[in-house]
């Protein structure tokens, strides 16, 4: 009888380290994390999705959001709704502190998390360039809770300029938006529409030809990285709608109160929004030598960080050199996805122990929306503009939205707003002055 209860006792022991699935963390539920996460299959891999956030946000309508044409819910998706059918995925809300690659551990405000596999998909924060006038002062836009307090502002401007004394008026009255990319350019664009069409039946005794909105870019053209014809394009249609832009416009310096220029010139403005970079979120740990320009971490063919068998890197923080994209991939969605979907392959390789698949990308176009029936497109065979190149720009975005209700949700927005030059979101949130628990 002791005989058979060891031998049972054996039999869990074994059954147990064969049900024993290799552990994933994922920093970040971007759109690298997040597609990793719903593509590893369930029983391959046990997964913990580290994030300070527990919703995954669509950065490329953020703007709209910033403009009162979207509301924050419709770009944002609740983690554990998205992974309530895969119970192998486990959702943890933390600040990442450091990374021991030695130990293979991710130490957090909240615990440590052992890994035997490693991805950072921390994505890109807002670069300054060392400016701390312009950190402190500047709205930048790289989530929600910063799209919400850039709308406040803006909509604050209007109930201000009700009460204001002349002198403040201009400086209330004055956007300056700096960065001729795309989110710049699309920003531009929706806070021009902004004050045609909807601004002057909110405030119907306000005059809002005062309201001047500055786009500077420090390059030669609006959307550099486009074909001559969009950028060309890009620019007319901005200035058409009563945009000053302004390039080859270096900022030097923001005080909060006025933007200067290299060149001497200065605007007077209480509201700067900052477009113009990038940088890699980089967590402590990494060792300085993989860490390259942008802040990035440089990654060999399947996207591991060099040196690092077991930690890999996917989106806006790999750095990859290929022969098509010398100076790493373009910071986008599409390749943040892409990786994703050849990383989780790589996994199920590594799992039943075939060949890794080198991650290789065939860029599908870039795109840009400045208005309605104003956008402009490039493929790799063709470029266009106008009321094409927008219906493809909404039809693409719409189909990267993760839900069919927030597809829906978005597409009536849109629609309302298409055929009556106008939105119900305008919404000033303030923060509670309440203490939070926690804080």
């Amino acid at each position: 009888m002791l005989r058979n209860f060891r031998y049972s006792k054996l039999i869990s022991i074994f059954k147990q380290r064969a049900m024993h699935k290799p552990h994933i963390v994922i920093l970040g539920a971007g759109f690298a994390g997040l597609q990793l996460a719903r593509r590893i299959k369930k029983d391959e891999f046990d997964i913990t999705l580290i994030d300070q956030y527990n919703f995954h946000q669509f950065q490329p309508l953020l703007y709209q959001v910033a403009t009162a044409r979207l509301e924050p819910s419709s770009i944002s998706f609740p983690l554990r709704k998205v992974f309530q059918k895969k119970p192998n995925v486990h959702v943890r809300l933390a600040q990442v502190k450091e990374i021991d690659t030695v130990s293979k551990k991710v130490l957090t405000d909240v615990a440590d998390f052992n890994y035997d596999h490693l991805v950072i998909a921390t994505g890109c924060t807002t670069n300054y360039f060392g400016n701390k006038n312009i950190e402190q002062f500047a709205f930048p836009m790289k989530s929600t809770s910063e799209a919400i307090a850039l709308r406040n502002r803006i909509l604050l401007n209007f109930e201000d300029a009700l009460s204001a004394a002349e002198e403040e008026l201009t400086a209330i009255m004055n956007i300056v938006v700096v960065g001729g990319g795309p989110t710049g350019v699309e920003l531009s664009g929706s806070l021009a529409e902004l004050k045609t069409n909807i601004l002057p039946k909110d405030y119907p005794d306000m005059d809002f030809s005062r309201l001047t909105i500055y786009l500077l870019e420090a390059g030669p053209a609006t959307l550099g990285v486009m074909s001559k014809a969009s950028q060309i394009k890009s620019q007319k249609y901005l200035e058409e709608m009563g945009v000053n832009v302004w390039t080859n416009a270096h900022v030097e310096n923001y005080d909060g109160k006025a933007v200067i220029l290299k060149d001497g010139r200065i605007i007077q403005t209480n509201t700067l929004i900052w477009a113009a970079g990038i940088t890699g979120n980089v967590p402590q740990g990494i060792d300085k030598e993989k860490i390259v320009r942008g802040n990035r971490i440089k990654t060999d063919m399947f996207n591991r960080v060099e040196g690092l068998e077991t930690v890999f890197a996917l989106g806006d923080i790999a750095y990859m050199e290929t022969n098509d994209f010398p100076k790493g991939h373009p910071q986008l969605a599409n390749v943040a996805i892409a990786q994703a979907k050849n990383t989780a392959a790589n996994f199920s390789n590594l799992l039943n122990r075939k060949p890794l698949k080198a991650f290789t990308y065939k860029n599908p176009g870039t795109m840009a929306t400045v208005g309605k029936r104003k956008a402009v497109v490039d493929l790799p065979f063709i470029s266009f503009q106008g009321r094409l190149a927008w219906l493809t720009w909404m039809f693409l975005h719409l189909m990267l939205i993760l839900s069919v209700k927030n597809k829906l949700i978005i597409f009536i927005n849109w629609a309302m707003s298409y055929f009556t030059n106008d939105t119900t979101l305008r919404l000033i949130l303030f923060p509670s002055k309440n203490k939070q628990k926690g804080n």
